[in-house]
């Protein structure tokens, strides 16, 4: 079975988050979910983001996951959701050993900022993307697929960003993918 680490994203570790990691954990899965607000969770995406810049922002959220993986084997999944993509994608482009991604709710174009996210994605990381139609990232998301052989993306109908939070059909639906792509 597969190491996993689940990252959160900006309302925090919820109990979403933390239902979908035990899911996870139940397929026999070795999960690990770094709480990187210190068990503060927040009611929306904007209070959130304010307490991501309060901590110093996107590249802080990056060098805290990393810390945060330090003393984990290298040959880990890597999965974000939202926010929780930003070390999700970085940790499994640049940290040896890794052996998949799978973002959730967003995605990252690849080169866009320097050596946390590289131009290229790396050979034999597997990739599955989970998105809603229409979303901000739903054109990068479109074109990672495209860019990253084997890679698997999987659209959702609907209008909230952290669609699997508030539609218990789709929760289900991303934990089975996910499940499915951890074998």
């Amino acid at each position: 079975m597969a190491e996993v680490v689940v990252f959160h994203h900006a309302l925090g570790l919820t109990d979403a988050v933390r239902r979908f990691a035990d899911a996870l954990s139940d397929g026999g899965h070795s999960v690990h979910t770094p709480d990187l607000y210190d068990g503060r969770t927040f009611a929306t995406i904007e209070e959130g983001m304010a307490h991501s810049e309060e901590i110093g922002g996107p590249m802080a959220i990056v060098d805290l996951a990393r810390a945060a993986v330090e003393s984990l084997p290298s040959e880990v999944v890597y999965v974000g959701f939202s926010l929780g993509v930003m070390p999700a994608q970085s940790l499994a482009q640049t940290r040896s050993g890794a052996r998949g991604a799978v973002l959730c709710y967003a995605a990252l174009p690849l080169g866009q900022w320097g050596e946390n996210w590289p131009a290229t994605w790396p050979e034999g990381v597997r990739l599955q993307l989970q998105i809603l139609e229409g979303d901000e990232d739903f054109e990068i998301a479109q074109g990672l697929a495209a860019t990253v052989p084997g890679a698997e993306l999987f659209v959702y109908p609907g209008t909230e960003h952290y669609f699997a939070e508030y539609d218990d059909e789709a929760a289900r639906v991303l934990t089975q993918r996910a499940l499915s792509f951890l074998g």
